[in-house]
């Protein structure tokens, strides 16, 4: 029995180190920053390296550091997939549930001193995972989580959750802006089957069509699925409405590299639940977790151990608000 099973995405990712060569100076348009990048020139890159990611795989090596029983399933394949295999297996993560595949995802991540950093992602193969592909009788789990996946992995996340309500699985579910864009009223069933949902300010919007306060927003989504909601607002922390509103701030350390960061924090945050700890300390864990992420380059390698964890929410409890909305 595995505490957690994974579904999502496993790529490679290529991180390119600009310096400030890439960027020229960011504007406002129509209320968005946008940041020009020179195209028709050849710039030279200060250092290139390569790492692993995916939100399915990120989220699989977290939880096991965390010290959870994991599985990973996804649909990768050629010379780069066993990268990313032994990877997991060097976490003690269950890799047999993956589907072989002809690609595996690749992704060129820009960075530029003083921007966040862009990234030009290829899926490969991700979205094709077909729910007949699946062993199903490894599927003996407590948790699902669900990062996004399109397509016909999209349909085989539905059955998946079908599966779950079927033989009482719980389902996390962090969507992407790709999948929020659908919108709730596409997502209906999705949402119906979720037990926790994490996503970002700007992703709740989209999901719910209509921009407005985090609590607001919270409140919107919390009809809409099973138990518990959390939106994460970068610099300004994090929220949760489940019995009562909470509110974890941020330590305010400027990050180094964002990637993975959503990732970190939503698996921890889970982590937190699976391990029954209270929803204020669920919130402290991911945001131990994030912050380490953030202050390195690449979504894993400074992944926390439970201990870690433990005494960084020490060091650094924040400032915790719980109050009823």
């Amino acid at each position: 029995m595995y505490d957690i099973i994974t579904v999502g995405s496993a790529t490679i990712d290529c991180f390119v180190d600009t310096g400030n060569k890439l960027f020229q100076s960011p504007e406002m348009h129509d209320g968005e920053c946008v940041v020009h990048v020179p195209f028709g020139s050849k710039i030279v890159a200060d250092k290139l390296t390569f790492m692993t990611g995916g939100g399915g795989t990120n989220t699989a090596v977290s939880f096991a550091r965390l010290g959870l029983k994991v599985a990973y399933i996804g649909k990768l394949g050629g010379d780069q997939s066993n990268l990313i295999l032994n990877e997991l297996k060097r976490d003690k993560i269950d890799v047999s549930l993956v589907v072989p595949a002809k690609n595996t995802g690749f992704s060129v991540v820009l960075d530029a001193k003083g921007q966040d950093r862009t990234i030009i992602t290829y899926k490969g193969d991700v979205n094709d995972l077909s729910f007949n592909e699946i062993n199903k009788s490894k599927l003996k789990t407590k948790w699902f989580y669900m990062a996004s996946m399109m397509g016909k992995s999209y349909q085989t996340m539905l059955k998946l959750a079908d599966y779950a309500h079927k033989n009482g699985i719980k389902i996390a579910f962090n969507p992407s802006s790709y999948i929020a864009k659908q919108g709730h009223k596409k997502l209906k069933k999705m949402l119906a089957a979720t037990d926790v949902l994490i996503l970002n300010k700007e992703e709740a919007a989209e999901l719910l069509g209509k921009k407005g306060t985090v609590e607001v927003m919270l409140k919107g989504l919390k009809k809409l699925v099973r138990d518990i909601v959390v939106i994460t607002d970068g610099s300004r922390g994090s929220h949760c409405l489940a019995d009562k509103y909470y509110h974890v701030n941020t330590s305010g350390k400027k990050p180094h590299e964002t990637t993975g960061a959503g990732d970190s924090f939503a698996s921890s945050f889970v982590a937190g639940i699976i391990k029954g700890k209270k929803i204020e300390v669920c919130l402290q864990m991911g945001r131990a977790n994030a912050e380490s992420v953030i202050q390195n380059m690449g979504a894993k390698n400074i992944l926390l151990s439970m201990k870690q964890i433990e005494k960084a929410i020490k060091k650094n409890p924040g400032k915790i608000i719980k109050k009823e909305i």
